[in-house]
């Protein structure tokens, strides 16, 4: 991303992720953890309770996704994933997982989750790869 002078926090981060926001990419990255778990579905109560939102605010955003054709979700069916959905949801949650090693090992603790989850979405893919191959040398 070239960058002609300086833009708001948010106007970089739609340059860099165009179409989803730092929620959508929480929600995609969950139902991709459920999904591994719960033999490829994910009921809409259960996502709001793993993210601590209303199942409303869960549907809604289900919608959102659906939209994007990155979930399939039926009107009072269940969640998956599509190919597109699940790629990216992988995606995420490695991008998740890099972050949390690297806080915990800078930090010298077991749990970074909530800083975790404030940096994880402003990371662009080429640093995210970098952080892998850093993570893989030490």
């Amino acid at each position: 991303m070239e960058a002609d002078g300086f833009y708001t926090l948010k106007g970089y981060n739609l340059m860099e992720h165009g179409l989803l926001t730092a929620a959508m990419e929480d929600y995609l990255e969950m139902i991709y953890r459920m999904q591994g778990q719960e033999e490829g579905v994910v009921r809409v109560s259960a996502l709001a309770l793993a993210l601590h939102v209303k199942p409303s605010s869960a549907s809604k955003m289900a919608g959102q996704l659906r939209a994007r054709e990155l979930i399939l979700f039926p009107r009072y069916g269940y969640i998956t994933l599509t190919g597109t959905g699940r790629r990216l949801g992988e995606y995420l949650l490695l991008r998740h997982q890099l972050v949390h090693r690297l806080l915990c090992r800078i930090n010298g603790t077991q749990n970074e989750l909530e800083e975790c989850e404030k940096i994880e979405h402003f990371l662009s893919p080429r640093t995210v790869e970098n952080l892998e191959r850093f993570l893989k040398e030490l």
